[in-house]
């Protein structure tokens, strides 16, 4: 299986891999079939996971190996990641505030340009933005291949690696969308539906961030740090203060325990097979 798919173009393995998160988005999203609420700390435990594979993710799939290729390329690397992750948060912060969207949670808070647009359609966009990056950096590492210097095996099992950890944390936020739809009145079908739409845009990001860095090596670091940087702010500036909005006592230690099991198991995922 996986020499089939070294043997596919760049952007059909970027495709494979998002459309594999996609669909983890959509088994997430399935949850509200069975469950109509989500118990609290159980939230918590959801979107801690979420933050620590998305930060393990930054450093161990991105941000090493931007740095990495930085040195290969003959920059100042430490100032390539900089701008890089710089941009990234950047890019964020616009699109929160130019994007009209609502915090998904148990407390929806509206940010963006004012707008009418019902409010499952600005919490998918609220999770759409979040999940441009993700498909970036999966598209991204994918394209990365292509430069490899070592065994290409490798280099593919890498990005192999950071589609099934993004995929493993979509999983919580499918459910985390779906299941406060449900919760406002919406049938399950209908929140099912708008959960798993918000993954829809993982294969479109990461398709064209494949393309890009194919034909432009030299913004390969840049782009890899870029999408480190998005990922940091979703996860400082919504998840973790979203996973601390505690309704009992011990509900941020179960944001804190789900926080350092996605981080051992993304850090785990990068070392095995990167």
């Amino acid at each position: 299986m996986l020499n089939w798919l070294i043997e596919q173009e760049i952007w059909v393995q970027a495709l494979i891999g998002t459309l594999f998160t996609w669909g983890m988005t959509a088994a997430g999203a399935a949850l509200v079939f069975p469950f109509k609420t989500i118990e609290r700390n159980v939230f918590n435990l959801m979107l801690g996971f979420a933050s620590g594979v998305m930060i393990a993710a930054s450093f161990w799939s991105l941000l090493a190996p931007a740095i990495d290729m930085a040195d290969e390329q003959g920059v100042i690397a430490w100032a390539v990641v900089a701008i890089g992750f710089a941009l990234g948060g950047l890019f964020l912060y616009m699109a929160d505030k130019i994007v009209p969207h609502m915090h998904f949670g148990f407390n929806h808070d509206k940010e963006g340009i004012p707008t009418r647009l019902k409010r499952n359609i600005l919490l998918v966009f609220s999770m759409t933005l979040h999940n441009i990056p993700e498909g970036l950096a999966v598209g991204v590492a994918f394209g990365a291949i292509q430069y490899a210097t070592g065994d290409v095996m490798a280099a593919t099992l890498g990005a192999v690696g950071l589609a099934i950890g993004i995929g493993i944390q979509n999983f919580p936020e499918g459910a985390a969308v779906s299941i406060p739809l449900r919760q406002e009145g919406m049938s399950r079908r209908k929140a099912f539906m708008w959960g798993q739409a918000s993954g829809a845009v993982e294969p479109i990001s990461a398709i064209l961030g494949a393309i890009l860095v194919t034909h432009v090596s030299i913004i390969l670091p840049y782009a890899l740090a870029f999408a480190a940087g998005a990922m940091i702010y979703v996860v400082v500036e919504e998840l973790i203060p979203e996973a601390q909005q505690k309704q009992t006592p011990k509900g941020a230690h179960y944001a804190t325990f789900g926080v350092m099991l996605g981080f051992i198991i993304m850090m785990i995922l990068d070392v095995a097979l990167g």
